[in-house]
C-alpha cells in the first residue's frame, strides 16, 4: 500500500507535544523570572485540570532552563514513589545522579597488596556513592538527604551550572502516611526549604491536578510562601484558533470558518479536546480531498465520551452519580459550587435529596476518585474539564 501523501498533524495523547503550542507565553515568562533568582525564594507549581496542557508546558520549560545555564532532572511521580521516605529519597538521588555521575567527589590513594606502586583512584558522584553517603550520615532521613544534596552542590559549584531544576510531573500523587509513620511529602518540602535557606540553587518545579496545592499546604503550612502557583486555564478564542489553523497551513484541505468555530466551541478551549476533535476532523478531510465534507461532531463527541470520560464516570457509584447529576444541573457547574448550592438543588430535582453533611462526605470520596476537588476558597469544582456537559448527556 502506498504511504499517504499527507499525515494528520494533531496528537491527542497524554502529554504529547501538539504540532503548534498556542498560548502559555505568560507562564513561560514567569518561569524565566524565577530562573533569575540568586537565592531560591519561590519554587514553581503548575496546576490545572486534566487536558489543559501541564505536561506539554513542562516539556517546553526544560530548554528555557538549559539556555539560562540551569541543569534539569526529574520524572513522573507515581503513587509508589510516595509510599515511603526511602522511595522518594531513591527517586531524588537517582534523578540527581544523571547530572553528577561524571563529576569527581575526591581522589584517594590506594595501596595494593604485594608489589606495585600506590595508585590514585577517583570517586565519582554517582548513585552508588550518594547512596553510601546517605547511609553513613547520622540523623533522620531529612538530615541524610540534606547532607547528600549539600555535598552534590559543593562538587557541582565548580562547574558552570547556575543550579538544578528538580521537575516532577503528576505530583498530586505525593502524600504523607501518618498511620505508617512515613512522611515522604513533608520530607521533600523540609529538605528543599532547608537547602534553599543555605542559598543552594536547587529549585522545585511541580505539576499536578488542583488537589496538589492543598496537599502541600496541609503537609507544611510554609508551602504557601514557598511556591509560585500558576493555574493553567483554558485557551482564549484566538489561541484556540491558532492551535487549530497553524498546524494545517501546508495541508491541501482546510477547515471552513464554520467548522473552526464549531471546534472552538465544542473544545471549550481545552488543548486536549482541540487535538482530539481536530484529529477526528482531519482523519475525515484527508480521505476526501477536494470534496465537501460534513464534520460529524455528534460522532466525535460520542467517541470523546467513550475515550476520555467513560473511565472516570465508571469510578462513581450509583448514589454518587445521582449527586453528580445534581451538580451538573447547576447553571455554573463548570466553575465552582458549594455544599449549600448542591443541597438546595437536590431538594428541587430529587425525591431523596442530599444534606450538606452527606454531600461533604461523598465529595471526599469523589475527590479520591479524581472527579471533584476542593479549591483554595473552600468551594468545590469538577476535576475533569467539561465533565458537567458529559454528565448531562448521560441523562438524555
Amino acid at each position: 500500500m502506498p504511504k499517504p501523501k499527507y499525515r494528520n498533524p494533531f496528537r491527542p495523547g497524554a502529554g504529547h507535544m501538539p504540532p503548534y503550542l498556542a498560548g502559555r507565553q505568560q507562564e513561560r515568562q514567569e518561569f524565566l523570572r524565577l530562573l533569575e533568582q540568586d537565592v531560591i525564594l519561590e519554587n514553581l507549581l503548575l496546576t490545572g485540570l486534566r487536558g489543559v496542557g501541564k505536561t506539554v508546558l513542562l516539556d517546553t520549560l526544560k530548554p528555557l532552563a538549559m539556555q539560562q545555564g540551569w541543569l534539569w532532572v526529574g520524572a513522573d511521580l507515581s503513587e509508589t514513589t510516595s509510599l515511603t521516605e526511602s522511595h522518594i529519597t531513591t527517586r531524588l538521588l537517582a534523578d540527581l545522579s544523571v547530572v553528577t555521575s561524571s563529576l569527581t567527589l575526591d581522589k584517594r590513594t590506594v595501596q595494593h597488596l604485594g608489589f606495585g606502586k600506590p595508585t590514585k583512584v577517583e570517586r565519582k558522584l554517582n548513585f552508588e556513592m550518594m547512596s553510601q553517603l546517605y547511609a553513613t550520615t547520622p540523623g533522620l532521613s531529612s538530615d541524610k538527604l540534606k547532607a547528600v544534596l549539600e555535598t552534590a552542590w559543593m562538587v557541582m559549584r565548580r562547574q558552570d551550572a547556575r543550579g538544578i531544576i528538580f521537575a516532577y510531573d503528576e505530583a498530586q500523587n505525593m502524600k504523607d502516611h501518618s498511620a505508617k509513620d512515613e512522611y515522604p511529602l513533608s520530607l521533600l518540602l523540609d529538605v528543599f526549604q532547608s537547602i534553599q535557606k543555605k542559598e543552594i540553587p536547587f529549585m522545585l518545579l511541580l505539576t499536578g491536578l488542583p488537589t496538589l496545592f492543598p496537599k502541600l499546604v496541609e503537609a507544611r503550612t510554609f508551602s504557601e510562601r514557598m511556591f509560585r502557583v500558576l493555574f493553567l486555564d483554558r485557551l482564549n478564542e484566538e489561541e484556540c484558533r491558532e492551535a487549530i489553523v497553524k498546524p494545517v497551513d501546508k495541508l491541501p484541505e482546510k477547515m471552513s470558518e464554520e467548522s473552526v468555530q464549531l471546534a472552538i466551541r465544542e473544545s471549550g478551549g481545552y488543548p486536549y479536546f482541540i487535538q482530539f476533535i481536530c484529529r477526528e476532523v482531519y482523519d475525515v478531510l484527508l480521505q476526501h480531498i477536494g470534496r465537501e465534507v460534513f464534520i460529524p461532531m455528534q460522532d466525535i463527541t460520542r467517541k470523546l465520551d467513550t475515550d476520555f470520560f467513560a473511565g472516570r464516570w465508571a469510578r462513581a457509584t450509583d448514589r454518587q452519580r445521582d449527586l453528580l447529576q445534581v451538580v451538573a444541573s447547576l447553571s455554573d457547574c463548570d466553575n465552582e459550587f458549594t455544599l449549600q448550592q448542591v443541597s438546595k438543588k437536590s431538594r428541587s430535582v430529587l425525591d431523596k435529596p442530599f444534606s450538606t453533611s452527606q454531600i461533604s462526605q461523598m465529595f471526599a470520596k469523589l475527590a479520591e476518585a479524581g472527579l471533584v476537588y476542593k479549591n483554595r476558597h473552600g468551594k468545590y469544582s469538577f476535576a475533569v474539564p467539561m465533565l458537567g456537559q458529559f454528565i448531562s448527556r448521560q441523562g438524555t
